[in-house]
């Protein structure tokens, strides 16, 4: 297991997003650790099973990155959240399940949170049915009843669940934050195309280092 993307990626990641990032977005959207929450997507299984169909090797390279947020969080007895995408076998998979042909079931391995990340208890874990967090979940009702104000994304696909649930959050007036190094998706340019159009409409770019330092001094 590797223990993080190297700094040279997130930077370079930053630097590709950077176009897309205007003044007025870095002044206004400031991250505060107060009221603010991490969002750990899809973590599971299906993507970091290496004998799963959908095994994501790029997933390995953000696994140390991911567990630090996590850390960093639960030192602050900040609110972290999990997510995994599986379906019950009375559920309909819906337009999904007709554009993948495939459906990934409750109580398979492939829709388990992996090991590694285990949620402790008392945190929040979600099963989602879709590529966003806030469909046919109380993730809103939960994030209201936390008083959080700023979500910090990370986990897997970028270019799907990641990014679908950064939308779906700006869109009910949170402020977004993405882990650059702390998500991946099936190709680098998957992941950067997200990035950069997230940060043209919906989310601030970040780094690990980044979030965890502000954890740290604020």
């Amino acid at each position: 297991m590797k223990a993080r993307s190297s700094n040279r990626k997130a930077t370079d990641y930053v630097r590709l997003a950077e176009p897309y990032m205007s003044r007025h977005r870095t002044a206004n959207h400031k991250f505060a650790p107060k009221g603010s929450a991490l969002l750990v997507i899809d973590m599971q299984g299906l993507f970091l099973d290496r004998s799963s169909h959908s095994y994501l090797p790029d997933a390995e390279n953000i696994i140390g990155n991911v567990r630090e947020l996590i850390d960093a969080y639960r030192n602050r007895s900040l609110p972290v959240i999990f997510t995994r995408h599986a379906s019950k076998r009375s559920e309909s998979a819906g337009a999904m399940g007709r554009w993948w042909g495939d459906v990934v079931r409750d109580g398979d391995k492939a829709g388990e949170i992996d090991p590694r990340f285990a949620p402790k208890s008392g945190e929040k874990v979600l099963r989602k049915t879709r590529y966003s967090a806030f469909v046919g979940t109380d993730l809103l009702q939960h994030l209201c009843a936390e008083s959080v104000s700023s979500i910090v994304i990370t986990g897997v696909m970028t270019h799907l669940c990641c990014d679908s649930t950064a939308r779906d959050a700006f869109m009910r007036d949170f402020d977004v934050f993405l882990v650059v190094d702390g998500t991946a998706s099936k190709t680098e340019d998957l992941h950067i195309s997200s990035v950069k159009t997230l940060t043209d409409g919906f989310a601030m770019p970040v780094t690990t280092s980044e979030v965890v330092r502000w954890l740290k001094t604020k």
